[in-house]
């Protein structure tokens, strides 16, 4: 990276750590599990396998076996019920962040040390000093970032449990963050620390429709975030404008904090909100973040993964903005960043840092059945391959020992000795009738190339997810779909639909076509086209049971009856695949 071209001498600073640690990877890594080691040798986890300070990187790998989080679940759940002892780390364990991942229904309960706070906050200091050097003068401005946390819950010895970013901006590295010009949010922190959500999105809207001019980058966690907040502006514009007309809050915000923060820049501006009249009355929100926020440069969301079918919907509402994809996190680890954040979103990859935690790949070919004995050997960081795919598998300082994350990635480069690598899915599958297994990228791809028949319509599928209905026989895939029509576009005809759903099926592997089309044991499969907004119904369903509205996102599959019940209640049509997908016991030419 040219470290000379960085816009302060802190960012070169922040450039020129980067370089270091990602020249020096395999080495930086041979001393992360070296530190790791020496002060958790004398845990119970570390001692069973026979583990010391002295234990080099072959023995660890030798003596220690590959875990998942049922693993470790009887050891997490001694840690929640009070015991502290040094079970899996020497440090006391501060909090659980709770994972968007589950385990037999339940959130995941990651274990976690006062430190990662730190090593987290490294992390994101990074991000800006690289967006700088693509995106210049974002100190004359400000972010309109759409920020929220959950309630937390406490465990029953009284650790508490709450999502990773809920820790995070409740901590003093946020709440106290010293002024920085390339940092500044139009989001009151008091707006962003409100548990209430209605209350949350209302102010940190008002406050971005208050300083437009001031924004120059818009974002939320994930593109579903984002979406959720352009949902929120068509239901409540006139709201907002009239709070900005008389210059005062409404009196549905009832939480003081706000209604302090918000009094500071809220004055009456007719002019403003009769702009925002305008621009908003009509049902055309085409445009809308460039038409209500004129200098925005960029969208700042996660469109990687599952995310990124919403891709043409947040082209639709900016106006084809670019989107930054910064950073590579979870509950379990902060892993890396995004070195070329303009990238277009089809290209995204994170260049992992060393210093994080101990990282190991786990070779993951899905044409090949996992051999599991002998058991499989796992690859260092500096060892990966470009375009190969590999399970992560990691080691914390906050007790985590060869963990499958369960995140399978594809190296696409290298930037020095650190490998850079795409996120390809969550190793899962979440569809399956019979003996076909179809993932969720599968199912993201089936969905979009569906979708593309909609397009001579002016329609887009703007939320999707499924469920395998096994109350028919044969029993078939059910898809949700709720659509976007563009101003000018026309409701496509049933037969269109119908196609869609023959398409889809076209898309799927052999196994799902096989069963289909020869064997009979997979019946049509179905889109079910649901009302507008219902899927912001859904969301609301799943925060009222407790999911963090910063970490949710739509569930691809939906089993719980209540959320099918809900989704079935707001169906409009139903469409079914017309004919059978093509099959033969020969291989796809790709």
């Amino acid at each position: 990276m040219a470290v000379q071209s960085a816009a302060t001498e802190s960012d070169a600073q922040k450039l020129k750590f980067i370089e270091e640690m990602t020249k020096a990877t395999d080495d930086v890594q041979q001393k992360v599990l070296a530190e790791i080691l020496s002060r958790n040798a004398e845990t119970e986890y570390l001692r069973r396998y026979r583990v010391d300070k002295e234990t080099d990187r072959d023995q660890f790998k030798a003596k220690v076996p590959v875990v998942t989080y049922e693993d470790l679940q009887p050891a997490i759940q001694r840690i929640a019920d009070g015991d502290r002892s040094p079970i899996l780390c020497s440090h006391p364990i501060s909090e659980f962040l709770t994972s968007s991942g589950t385990s037999a229904g339940e959130r995941k309960l990651m274990p976690t040390i006062q430190e990662e706070l730190d090593r987290r906050q490294i992390l994101y200091s990074l991000l800006m000093p690289v967006m700088n050097l693509y995106v210049p003068g974002l100190d004359k401005g400000k972010g309109l970032y759409f920020l929220f946390i959950k309630s937390e819950t406490k465990t029953p010895g009284g650790l508490p449990a709450r999502p990773v970013l809920t820790s995070y901006y409740k901590s003093d590295h946020f709440k106290l963050r010293p002024y920085d010009p390339f940092n500044v949010y139009t989001s009151p922190t008091a707006a962003i620390l409100c548990t209430d959500s209605f209350q949350s999105m209302y102010a940190q809207m008002l406050c971005g429709l208050l300083q437009r001019l001031d924004v120059l980058r818009v974002g939320a966690v994930f593109a579903s975030g984002l979406l959720r907040a352009i949902r929120f502006l068509q239901l409540h514009w006139r709201d907002l404008a009239d709070d900005i007309a008389a210059g005062t809050l409404s009196a549905k915000i009832t939480d003081p904090s706000i209604r302090g923060s918000v009094a500071e820049i809220l004055k009456p501006d007719k002019d403003l909100a009769e702009f925002i009249v305008s621009e908003c009355s009509s049902e055309n929100f085409a445009g809308i973040i460039t038409r209500i926020w004129p200098n925005t440069k960029y969208l700042d969301v996660i469109v990687t993964g599952a995310m990124a079918q919403y891709i043409p919907t947040l082209e639709y509402y900016s106006g084809g903005l670019p989107m930054a994809c910064t950073m590579y996190a979870s509950s379990e680890c902060y892993f890396g960043l995004n070195l070329k954040p303009m990238c277009d979103p089809s290209e995204v990859s994170y260049t992992i840092m060393p210093n994080m935690a101990y990282f190991e790949f786990l070779p993951h070919d899905p044409t090949v059945a996992p051999k599991l004995d002998p058991p499989p050997h796992l690859l260092d960081l500096a060892d990966v391959e470009v375009g190969k795919e590999y399970e992560l598998v990691i080691t914390t300082y906050a007790g985590l020992y060869r963990y499958r994350v369960g995140d399978i990635l594809r190296v696409t480069g290298f930037h020095n000795a650190a490998p850079q690598f795409r996120f390809v899915r969550r190793k899962n599958v979440i569809l399956s009738i019979e003996s076909d297994k179809t993932d969720e990228a599968e199912l993201q791809g089936a969905v979009e190339r569906a979708s593309a028949l909609l397009r001579p319509y002016g329609a887009t599928v703007v939320e999707y997810t499924s469920q395998a209905d096994a109350t028919k026989i044969p029993g078939h895939y059910v898809i949700y779909w709720e659509l976007l029509l563009k101003e000018e576009g026309k409701w496509p005809e049933k037969k269109v639909l119908n196609d869609c759903c023959l398409e889809m099926e076209e898309a799927m592997n052999t196994v799902y076509r096989q069963s289909r089309a020869a064997d009979g044991s997979i019946g049509p499969l179905e889109i079910r086209v649901v009302k507008r907004g219902t899927f912001e119904e859904l969301m609301d369903y799943a925060i009222s049971r407790g999911a963090s509205i910063n970490q949710y996102k739509v569930p691809r599959c939906v089993t719980f009856p209540p959320i099918i019940e809900l989704l079935d209640s707001r169906v409009i049509s139903a469409h079914f695949s017309p004919a059978c997908p093509k099959w033969s016991p020969h291989r796809r030419s790709t």
